[in-house]
């Protein structure tokens, strides 16, 4: 294959180089818009995504879908009519029990919360042939399926599920299945360049065993007029594992197997008319120059508008099922707005990017910034240009007037159980004044109980609770008049920082263990021996309410 320029997936520039082609755009969507309508394509104009369903569907399996969405989105402003489709590469085997799985609600869950065996008992079944673990779809896949609906359902993203089965049974990819085979020379000669083990018995289709149901790749013989293959049912190899066939010899159709993945991804280009697909860097530098080249030389058709993008890393790690190190769209979504998560894949694909879950606060920051700077709040041109472009695309429609509370803020509220005292905290911090309308006010603690489940997850610093009423505290006199002391010291109108200062200084002058000091602080805030950094903590809360504290007057 002679790769051209416009072949190559790497079609944007990263955030720190130049544009790859064309006109600067502030946001990479446009961009990609731009290839897609330089083609000149039919209508609807088809976006595409996919995953095979053989685990959680994670946040990771989202990319396609909210990446494919910003380009739709753009190509729809600009007047086209738009077919964002997703397919479940769901007639793939089952190679392997996953370790983990999601249940309806999108829960992580372990196997032993499920029917297990039933998935051990089909290896090497198509994922549509093998029952729903929770038993409340027809299928492992329709599950998995309805999983990535429901998170494009929360994040507005309208996106219509593709069954692979459903194509293969309905006759959809018997083109491209007849092409494959009529030329077998041509197409092993295409595939050989790519793939070991392409030799002159290699048959690019995968029949289902009609005596045990096991996808098998030994085929014995095509009739391409008929529309079918004989085949025997051999091993199906699963990484270091053999999933062992059952022996039978039999004739399948067309309808009753499926393509090899690097032909079966071409081929859903040709029957669904794809447009443009972004996919991850692992599909780069190989499906992605394979599928080219079966494109053109097998089924003479051009492939879409590629885009590769980085994978990003979760806690510093890479996303693994198999380790554990996931979380899914409604796990994330309890932490954060769906604005933010949307923002998060908004940024530069070509850049590599750390979801960290202890410092979410930053990214709430980012998206914050991102936020007023699209209202012009913010002295920065290059962000600007960013967030004029992107962010109506971000959000379900800009209102101004907004109120974000700062992330870690609305965490301090979170420690506060009483919904009015939250809001006097955040009025007192000067966040809400006469003039915010009441919808503002609403929205903006909505963003507390986000904050306080991510403290609760984390148990960071955060995840205490405060004390509406005076606890029950003993204390020496010595502690006491410390206390006393450190009161004046609030009603002076100190902020966080200078009190954090004056509790070390206090303790001092009392000759107290300063250790015994904070103790006191924290039974008297909190009824616990320790917590957050106390004295940052108290100037975020109401004076008032501090000082009479810190007295020990109800």
């Amino acid at each position: 294959m002679n790769e051209t320029a416009a072949d190559s997936p790497h079609i944007l520039a990263d955030s720190e180089g130049e544009e790859a082609s064309g006109d600067y755009h502030a946001f990479w969507a446009d961009e990609v818009a731009d290839r897609v309508e330089e083609r000149d394509p039919d209508e609807p104009i088809v976006i595409k995504g996919g995953v095979s369903p053989s685990g959680v569907a994670h946040l990771g399996n989202f990319n396609e879908i909210i990446r494919g969405y910003f380009v739709a989105a753009v190509l729809r402003e600009r007047g086209h009519d738009v077919r964002q489709v997703f397919t479940s590469d769901d007639r793939d085997p089952l190679r392997k029990v996953p370790r983990k799985l999601a249940d309806p609600d999108g829960n992580i869950v372990g196997l032993g919360e499920v029917d297990a065996g039933a998935l051990g008992r089909n290896l090497g079944k198509p994922y549509t042939e093998i029952p729903d673990p929770f038993g409340e779809k027809e299928s492992y896949a329709a599950h998995f399926a309805d999983l990535l609906k429901a998170d494009a359902d929360r994040l507005g993203i309208p996106v219509e599920m593709v069954s692979n089965t459903e194509l293969y049974e309905d006759g959809t990819f018997d083109p491209v299945i007849e092409q494959a085979l009529a030329d077998l020379d041509n197409s092993r000669d295409v595939l050989g360049q790519y793939q070991d083990k392409v030799d002159e018995s290699y048959v690019p289709f995968n029949p289902i065993c009609e005596e045990c149901g096991q996808v098998t790749e030994t085929v014995t013989d095509v009739d391409v007029a008929n529309g079918t293959v004989d085949y025997e049912c051999t091993d199906l190899e699963a990484g270091d594992n053999v999933i062992e066939g059952c022996g039978h010899a039999g004739t399948a159709t067309f309808h009753e197997g499926k393509l090899p993945w690097r032909f079966e991804w071409p081929g859903q280009w040709q029957v669904l008319g794809v447009d443009f697909e972004p996919f991850g860097k692992d599909h780069a530098e190989g499906s992605w120059p394979s599928g080219v080249d079966i494109a053109r030389n097998v089924l003479g058709i051009e492939p879409p508008v590629p885009m590769v993008y980085e994978w990003f890393t979760l806690n510093g790690e890479a996303l693994s099922s198999s380790a554990g190190n996931i979380v899914t769209v409604p796990e994330i979504l309890e932490l954060l707005e769906p604005e933010v998560l949307r923002y998060f894949f908004a940024l530069h694909p070509k850049k590599a990017r750390d979801l960290d879950l202890e410092r979410l606060d930053q990214l709430v920051d980012d998206f914050d910034r991102f936020e007023r700077a699209y209202f012009g709040d913010v002295d920065d041109e290059e962000l600007t240009r960013f967030a004029e472009r992107a962010y109506p695309f971000v959000v379900d429609k800009p209102k101004a007037g907004r109120v974000r509370l700062p992330y870690t803020f609305a965490a301090v509220l979170g420690m506060v159980e009483d919904e009015d005292f939250r809001e006097q905290l955040a009025r007192d911090e000067g966040h809400f004044d006469e003039d915010t309308p009441e919808w503002a006010i609403e929205d903006a603690l909505k963003r507390v109980e986000r904050a306080r489940n991510w403290a609760e997850r984390m148990d960071n610093e955060y995840n205490y609770r405060l004390q509406t009423e005076l606890p029950d505290v003993d204390l020496d006199a010595d502690v006491a008049a410390a206390l006393d002391e450190l009161a004046d010291f609030v009603a002076e109108d100190h902020d966080g920082e200078e009190i954090q200062g004056e509790m070390y200084e206090v303790a001092r002058r009392h000759d107290l263990e300063v250790s015994d000091f904070f103790a006191a602080g924290y039974r008297l805030f909190f009824d616990e021996t320790q917590g957050p950094r106390l004295g940052e903590f108290l100037g975020e809360l109401e004076q008032e309410f501090v000082v009479k504290r810190l007295r020990r007057e109800a």
